[in-house]
């Protein structure tokens, strides 16, 4: 009895889940709207977290079509609260008037308060920046990939790619390696 009801339980789950009717298109499940590669150059990524952000209607209408833009963005805490800064979401062009938004308005980041409270603490203890790496949608929902970043000075970014250039070379010399064996 146990193994059937568990059986009808799951199935029941899947049948019900939102968006899975007969009506709408099948939803997107996760679909990249934009990234920051900018972020992955000038920072150092410590940790990662992915957080939900507060839009407006136009705004996901916006996001949607892609038309967002990540450079110069970052996160910051205020009142214990998470906002995104420097993120610039065009208006949608059929929301005129009412539905309109401000393109460059401050918007809220949804996380757990122990995840800003730590994430508070390693900022300030370690002078540590965040920065927005990735916006997109999963399960219909906008997501942001956030991240705790320690800036890099320029000598420390020429290293980074002198390091990228040689693993990318001694990966080459491996596969040609293996390539020769045959």
């Amino acid at each position: 009895m146990g193994m059937a009801a568990a059986k009808k339980k799951g199935a029941g789950a899947q049948s019900g889940a939102k968006g899975a009717g007969a009506k709408g298109a099948p939803k997107e499940m996760n679909r990249l709207v934009a990234s920051n590669r900018r972020a992955r150059h000038d920072y150092e990524i410590i940790d990662t977290v992915e957080c939900g952000i507060v839009l407006q209607g136009s705004e996901v209408k916006s996001l949607r079509a892609g038309r967002i833009a990540l450079q110069d963005s970052y996160a910051r805490f205020d009142d214990g609260e998470m906002w995104l800064f420097g993120v610039h979401v065009p208006p949608y062009a059929q929301a005129t008037g009412f539905g309109a938004h401000d393109p460059d308005r401050r918007r809220k980041l949804l996380l757990h308060r122990r995840q800003i409270d730590e994430w508070m603490g390693k900022s300030k203890q370690n002078s540590l920046t965040m920065v927005p790496l990735s916006i997109y949608f999963k399960d219909g929902r906008a997501k942001v990939e956030l991240a705790l970043a320690r800036g890099r000075r320029q000598y420390d970014k020429r290293h980074a790619i002198a390091a990228r250039d040689a693993g990318r070379d001694a990966a080459r010399e491996a596969r040609s390696a293996t390539k020769s064996r045959s």
